[in-house]
């Protein structure tokens, strides 16, 4: 029976669960101060670096940014999710958890599932039989051996065969018992015209089962062995499966992906098995999809370096420019900070050479090559320099276009050093004066226009100002000063959305209970790194020093709003727009007059 786990158990949960006894499991742990500190188990380092505040109840990694509470920790290590990890920590600290009715509707979805699930696992297994038993199968297990796929590789991934014919997956449910009906919804049959009947969707293909972290065969991928079309053909969408956030291969990858702190991801399931072949099992694919914004996401609970490898003709480099649109337009925060620093965020494009995909290349080139090839593989910034340059060329207007391409991600580069040296980079490759270039790149930053692909680019959002950051470390560590927090309207002068989101939450949750820091991003994943490191910072807070960083900050941020309102008036001015000229008027007398009563209070 479906259940779920009731706030008040959520709490008993994390009030029982300790987090350095949780931790030490898995980490070594030593005490220093008031926290523990360890070698990291996301990525790979030799100097500890991994802190965990048994006061504060959370962890964080100084070195790749990974932070959280003991739920997160769990859903990290174990590729968990949120009601995963509390049964397992309920389960530890002998809590019970009780079972509890799901109304009618919740439980049909619930049911729908895990039928689906059910259907999907028998496929999987008639699909395997046929390639490894049935006569019908020998051409396409002759074909996976030409392909140099050995049984052990044909076994791990549970590989199969779908017979010619239009009906055999129905004959087999039917046998079964199993309603069509039920069949049609994980989409491996599909109505006839009329809806009169059924037929198979796949027919004379190899059979690649997608299968999910914990182990849920979820959908199925199918291929010719010819030169039919299409040549791929993948499930529908379905209550279980969706290709956005499913990736190939991950739920072998992923231990071994965290040994190396990083992981392979190619677009095709033969060039994850030759990955897989030839001893590279932290490898990845997509599924018949540009890498996503949701890969992104899930994969960076794993791994702190992303290789992305593609074919060297157009279609490869097309797909290589979509990733970068993707981590580009939403501003992913990959490795707990701007994609574009490259220090924290290491991800690398890797373009075969000579028209080679990964199958090809290993098989031609041997490991040794291809490792060599990763290892020297550029950044995304490098990337995108030099595929401008071989699109537009080095004439007077080619680097025009150069320089036009690569100012928009120039510009998002928060780190100075990072862009100091990608700008020399360009400026060597074309032969301009780095100036020239720093004047395109600040005027880029400075309008917060830089797009790429259409899309506005937030230079503030990964991080926010250093003031900003020093007001929600203060809220966090000290308690204490939210009366003058509130007093001073403090808040209103934040900036950065997620910042503006963290200190609302903070001032609310002190304000009406006593929470915990790690209760602050329960229901609030996507902000729990950014509270974790704010929230280690070590430093010490007194009252005074609180008042004048206060001070300091509601002063600087009353002249940039009063700067605002005054470019927007002047600008009203212009238009003569005599009605929003008047509101703005009156917006900037209110500012004067808090202005005035915070002085004197």
């Amino acid at each position: 029976m479906a259940i779920f786990i009731p706030e008040d158990k959520i709490l008993d949960i994390k009030n029982a669960a300790d987090i350095v006894a949780v931790i030490s499991e898995v980490v070594h742990l030593k005490k220093t101060g008031r926290n523990f500190v360890g070698l990291c188990p996301f990525h790979s380092e030799k100097t500890p670096s991994f802190t965990v505040s048994p006061e504060k109840q959370i962890f964080y990694c100084f070195g790749c940014g990974t932070g959280g509470n003991v739920f997160s920790f769990l859903m990290k290590k174990d590729g968990l999710s949120f009601p995963e990890a509390a049964r397992l920590l309920a389960r530890r600290y002998s809590i019970d958890i009780p079972r509890k009715h799901l109304t009618p509707e919740q439980k049909k979805r619930v049911g729908e599932r895990e039928s689906l699930l059910k259907i999907n696992r028998q496929a999987m297994d008639y699909y395997h039989k046929m390639l490894m038993r049935s006569p019908s199968g020998k051409p396409a297990m002759a074909y996976l051996k030409k392909r140099g796929l050995s049984t052990e590789m044909i076994e791990r991934f549970i590989l199969g065969y779908a017979p010619s014919g239009w009906d055999n997956i129905i004959n087999f449910f039917s046998k079964s018992g199993v309603p069509l009906a039920k069949v049609e919804r994980s989409g491996l049959i599909l109505p006839k015209k009329g809806r009169r009947g059924y037929y198979d969707r796949f027919r004379d293909r190899i059979v690649f089962p997608i299968i999910d972290v914990n182990q849920n065969v979820i959908g199925f991928g199918g291929r010719v062995m010819d030169e039919s079309l299409p040549k791929y053909l993948n499930s529908p969408e379905t209550p279980v499966y969706s290709k956005s956030r499913s990736l190939y291969g991950l739920h072998l990858a992923k231990d071994k992906s965290r040994t190396s702190d990083s992981i392979f991801i190619v677009e095709g399931y033969l060039d994850l098995l030759t990955l897989h072949q030839h001893g590279i099992k932290n490898a990845v694919a997509t599924l018949g999809t540009a890498l996503t914004v949701e890969h992104v996401r899930m994969l960076s609970r794993y791994v702190a370096r992303l290789i992305l490898v593609y074919d060297s003709d157009e279609a490869g480099i097309r797909s290589a420019r979509r990733c970068i649109d993707t981590f580009w337009q939403e501003h992913v925060d990959f490795s707990r900070g701007d994609v574009f620093r490259e220090e924290k965020a290491d991800t690398r494009i890797l373009v075969l050479p000579d028209g080679h995909d990964p199958d090809s290349y290993l098989r031609e080139k041997g490991l040794e090559s291809f490792q060599k090839a990763a290892a020297q593989a550029p950044g995304i910034v490098s990337f995108l320099i030099e595929q401008s340059i071989a699109e537009h060329g080095l004439s007077t207007e080619g680097k025009i276009r150069v320089v036009a391409d690569v100012k928009g991600p120039l510009a998002a580069i928060n780190d100075n050093v990072a862009r100091s040296l990608y700008v020399k980079q360009l400026a060597e490759r074309i032969g301009i004066e780095e100036s020239i270039i720093l004047q395109e790149i600040r005027a880029g930053a400075a309008s917060m226009d830089a797009k790429v692909s259409g899309k506005r680019v937030d230079l503030v959002e990964s991080e926010g100002s250093r003031l900003e950051r020093q007001i929600i470390a203060m809220m966090l560590q000290f308690p204490a000063i939210m009366p003058e927090i509130r007093q001073y309207d403090v808040i209103e002068y934040i900036d950065n959305p997620r910042l503006h989101s963290i200190a609302t939450t903070i001032l609310e949750s002190r304000i009406s209970s006593d929470k915990q820091i790690s209760d602050l991003f329960i229901d609030k994943p996507e902000l729990e790194r950014l509270i974790s490191s704010l929230a280690m910072i070590e430093e010490s807070w007194e009252k005074n020093g609180c008042l004048k960083l206060i001070a300091q900050f509601v002063k600087n941020g009353q002249r940039r709003r009063n700067r605002q309102i005054l470019d927007q008036i002047r600008a009203a001015e212009k238009m003569n727009d005599h009605e929003t000229l008047a509101k703005l008027l009156k917006k900037k007398q209110q500012l004067a007059m808090r202005s005035q009563k915070q002085k004197s209070a």
